[in-house]
């Protein structure tokens, strides 16, 4: 067994197989990240009846983009390594949820940090679409208190299947109110465009 092998051998051995792991999620990761915006970036003519006009249109709506495909990609390591994790018994170990929660507020806090220290003195930056801000942000909130309640109070330390369900079915529910929140807003925005 690999127990009996010198020590500083098996410590250059899983250091090698980990770089090499990083490298290939590193591959694919480009790979699908390059698809997926060259999908949500494709663009198409639209002949405009009432005006007679031709205009280019998206053919994905930004917001929906972004909520699906480019998280999914940006995330896919993650997900892999929690599915890895949960498997096949259901009771969450290191690899489980604690992984997407690392992630999540990793991403939350200290990238935000860094947009908000990379900003030169003297400028500010807006945020564009404050209501889908908004949205998502009490999506993510709510998506912590209900991991802190399967996990502490309902299951302790086991994922049942109902509760994954659960949250797997929200997401829809997610992308369809920022949908409705960006649409809204994009035809507020027109309008205003339209009466000056």
């Amino acid at each position: 067994s690999e127990q009996g092998w010198p020590r500083g051998l098996r410590i250059v051995l899983y250091l090698l197989g980990l770089l090499w792991c990083f490298m290939g999620v590193s591959i694919v990761a480009d790979v699908f990240m390059t698809a997926i915006e060259k999908v949500t970036s494709k663009r198409v003519s639209v002949h405009d009846k009432k005006t007679g006009r031709i205009h280019t249109s998206d053919v994905w709506n930004p917001t929906v983009a972004n909520l699906t495909l480019m998280a999914l990609g940006s995330s896919a390591p993650e997900i892999l390594l929690n599915v890895i994790g949960i498997f096949p018994t259901f009771i969450s170990g290191d690899l489980g949820p604690g992984t997407i929660v690392g992630s999540a507020a990793f991403n939350l806090l200290c990238i935000i940090a860094v947009c908000v220290i990379a900003i030169p003195n003297g400028e500010y930056r807006k945020i564009k679409d404050l209501g889908v801000f908004a949205v998502t942000a009490v999506f993510s909130v709510l998506a912590y208190l209900w991991l802190l309640i399967i996990l502490m109070a309902i299951s302790p330390d086991v994922v049942e299947w109902w509760e994954g369900l659960l949250m797997f079915l929200l997401f829809p529910v997610l992308v369809l109110a920022a949908w409705l929140v960006d649409v809204g807003g994009s035809r507020r925005s027109r309008e205003g465009e339209e009466r000056r």
